[in-house]
């Protein structure tokens, strides 16, 4: 009688999974694209994936490429794979991100484009050197046309795969009046001179490589029996044709990513990557990953239903056996204070019903709006930290800024004097900064006051004695004007005067446009303190609470940044319209960025496990003056089975529903009162603003204001006497005023010195 055959007991990293995850899995053959939705376990289903490939012996460890986006999530796989295979997880060299992968791939072939393989990634600062030197030599304004600027354009020509020869006439024009392509070619020529490269050459190089070189491609397409893909959405057009390219031979590659989680365009990701999979490898099987493991159904069903108004995707419907827990709150106040201080309470109510600080995020669309969050949680002692980014007052803008104020109220504040006396760039360098410290220490003044000094004698050459003379002269004028104009006009003023505010506006790199609305949130924040000594000593209590950072806390931090991450409450602040979407965004890309902002709220939503509150204001404060505003057409596409809605406005709900029912173009520009535009404007009773202080001019005024530091004429020194300069050689002394010296030198003529500079021959 024959015995039946025993069944092989089930793999251990299968356990767990449900239908669609194992067959993720176990589809090994052929093309796979996997749609894992927020919270469906695709990291698991990813996981397993690789180690059953191992496991089965479908391929050597060495034989499968499998790339990631971070360091964090590679060292997150290969750790788990390693639980489940043991030491074989140690011969998966090619298991890393796209770029470490890369440089490992250049290394090897080094030579095919002109490097060495011990060639030397820059990092940003050493680019932007370099950049410099070839905008200099080209004969080009660095000032009108920034290197950081051509950075960025470099680094996304690079991500859409363009060598110097590729880049149109149009995108050329973007730099220079069309010399964008020819500075790019210099810089390429320039970094395998130095046998360098960037981080953006470390795949555009392996793809020229590729394409160029038939037994490099062949030797990869052999080597990777199996090619697997995180986050397949946020791959970038280089990233995109170098992944085909290797993929084409066995064509088994596994690419696991989210359509509707596709928010980085500004890095260059394209999620028309992901939305062409299956038109790249035909017959490619799509496994949807739809069962949620984080959210309740009523927060599933409010982002599902967001993001059907998408057009451009692929489709997919979560699900969940949780319990259905609480509908998404909508509420509606009537200003952005009110808003901090409603969260507030809400954070403290789950607080005392048992919850952890640690349990709450507030995820907000932009940096500024962080602010008035912070402000008021230490007002009402309530612990918090910044994700993703630093605390409102400790951005360098914001720092250097505040520098700004207090030098102005407070002219010994040497460390504000510090930050700000070459920022933005004066023509001041390290030489001549020091002479302000070595007078400053010599006679005990603040380095307001030694670089006033400085500016009456010949101890600085003549381009940079003049610009320190028009800073002092600048601060003394606006320490005058600090008694007649409100403190947030001042600072805006000042901004402006300075020169701060067109070095940001110059910066052409994604950053700087959200560093303005820092500042204009900053000018906004004084408004709140009737006096600018009473802000600064606000903003230093601010910083020291700061300081500590133990214990359970609050989150709060950009969408952006909370990707991948989930919280038991979620609060979604300023869901206006023009704050989120971005009316910037919008102007920019039309309907594809609407869709991109529509991804963003979709992943706001599912951070959330088991609260969702989403706030919109009536009135916000914008560039200083109040503007009344109405919620987000985000608002209005979540189903009513789904939500509740509370508001202290008439009409709550049926306003905000009626008002985006009835809009058929989504792109209508909605009144938003009558604040005036962006740029700083100064107070009418100002008039027209005067010219700048000239070297010299009014420097009387900032000695005035430290007429306590008075000068000390050195006893060892006397008219007739030889001394020795260390700048201009010796000399004889012709005239002394108090502690300023006329001398005449044996080889650079009559000069004004300070005595301090000088020694006795």
């Amino acid at each position: 009688m024959n015995q039946p055959t025993p069944t092989a007991p089930e793999p251990a990293y299968l356990k767990g999974l449900n239908e669609p995850q194992r067959e993720a899995v176990l589809t090994t053959e052929g093309p796979v694209l996997v749609l894992a939705g927020a919270g469906t376990g695709k990291t698991a289903a990813l996981t397993a994936r690789l180690a059953h490939l191992i496991a089965m012996r479908k391929a050597w460890p060495s034989e499968i490429l499998a790339v990631t986006f971070t360091n964090k999530a590679a060292r997150e796989m290969r750790e788990r794979v390693g639980r489940i295979v043991g030491d074989a997880v140690e011969g998966m060299p090619w298991l890393g991100t796209f770029h470490s992968v890369a440089a490992r791939m250049l290394r090897r072939h080094a030579e095919l484009v002109g490097l060495q393989s011990n060639f030397t990634i820059l990092d940003t600062d050493d680019q932007i050197r370099l950049l410099k030197q070839l905008i200099s030599a080209a004969d080009i304004d660095e000032k009108r046309w920034p290197a950081r600027q051509l950075a960025g354009l470099i680094d996304r020509w690079k991500n859409r795969g363009w060598t110097p020869a590729e880049v149109d006439a149009g995108e050329s024009e973007l730099y220079a009046n069309g010399r964008g392509s020819e500075l790019y070619n210099a810089y390429q020529k320039r970094l395998i001179a130095v046998n360098a490269c960037d981080f953006g050459d470390l795949l555009l190089h392996m793809l020229v490589i590729l394409k160029r070189h038939r037994d490099v491609l062949e030797h990869y397409q052999q080597r990777f029996r199996y090619v697997m893909v995180d986050e397949y959405q946020d791959t970038n057009s280089s990233q995109y044709l170098w992944l085909r390219l290797i993929a084409q031979s066995h064509k088994n590659i596994c690419c696991v990513g989210d359509d509707d989680q596709s928010i980085y365009s500004w890095r260059g990701a394209e999620v028309a990557n992901i939305l062409r999979f299956e038109q790249d490898f035909p017959g490619a099987k799509v496994i949807r990953l739809e069962q949620n493991y984080r959210s309740t159904p009523h927060i599933l069903g409010a982002a599902s239903a967001l993001i059907e108004n998408n057009g451009s995707r692929l489709g997919k419907t979560l699900w969940t056996e949780i319990d259905v827990g609480e509908q998404v709150s909508i509420i509606g106040v009537w200003d952005g204070p009110e808003e901090a201080r409603r969260v507030g309470e809400e954070i403290e109510n789950l607080r005392r019903q048992g919850g952890s600080y640690d349990d709450a995020a507030i995820l907000v669309r932009a940096q500024h709006q962080t602010r008035e969050f912070e402000d008021r949680f230490i007002a009402i002692g309530l612990p918090y930290r910044i994700i993703g980014g630093f605390r409102f007052y400790e951005r360098a803008e914001i720092r250097d800024a505040l520098a700004y104020l207090r030098v102005v109220f407070q002219p010994a504040d040497d460390l504000a004097f510090e930050r700000i006396v070459n920022t933005p760039k004066r023509g001041l360098g390290d030489k001549a900064v020091a002479k302000i410290h070595a007078l400053a220490r010599a006679e005990s003044l603040p380095l307001t006051l030694a670089a006033a000094r400085l500016c009456d004698t010949d101890e600085l050459a003549g381009a940079a004695r003049k610009s320190l003379g028009r800073l002092v002269g600048d601060i003394a004028r606006w320490r005058d004007l600090s008694n007649a104009l409100a403190h947030p006009e001042l600072c805006r003023q000042i901004l402006d005067e300075s020169g701060y505010t067109a070095m940001l506006q110059a910066d052409r790199s994604a950053e700087s446009a959200g560093r303005l609305e820092n500042l204009t949130e900053l000018a906004r924040a004084m408004e709140d303190y009737e006096t600018l000594g009473e802000f600064l000593e606000h903003v230093s209590l601010v910083m020291d609470n700061d300081a500590a950072d133990i214990g359970a806390k609050v989150t709060i931090m950009t969408i952006h940044a909370a990707k991948g991450l989930e919280f038991d409450t979620v609060f979604l602040a300023g869901w206006e319209e023009g704050i989120f979407p971005s009316q910037r965004a919008l102007d920019e890309g039309g309907v594809k960025s609407l869709e991109e902002e529509r991804r963003l709220a979709y992943v706001a939503i599912t951070r959330a496990r088991r609260r969702c509150i989403i706030l919109h204001a009536a009135n916000r404060r914008i560039y200083g003056q109040w503007t009344s505003s109405i919620p987000s057409r985000f608002v209005g596409e979540l189903p009513e089975e789904h939500v509740e809605s509370e508001t202290t406005m008439t009409g709550g709900e049926s306003l905000w529903r009626a008002q985006w029912s009835e809009r058929t173009d989504p792109f209508a520009h909605i009144e938003r009162g009558t604040g005036r535009g962006p740029g700083w404007q100064r107070a009418a009773a100002l008039g027209e603003p005067t010219a700048r202080s000239g070297p010299g001019q009014r420097i009387v005024e900032v000695k005035a204001s430290a007429a306590s530091y008075a000068a000390k004429p050195r006893a060892d020194v006397a008219v007739g006497q030889r001394v020795f300069h260390t700048k201009f050689g010796y000399g004889r002394i012709e005239r002394i005023e108090g502690n300023k010296l006329e001398i005449d030198f044996e080889h650079a003529g009559t000069k004004h010195v300070l005595d301090s500079f000088v020694t006795p021959a």
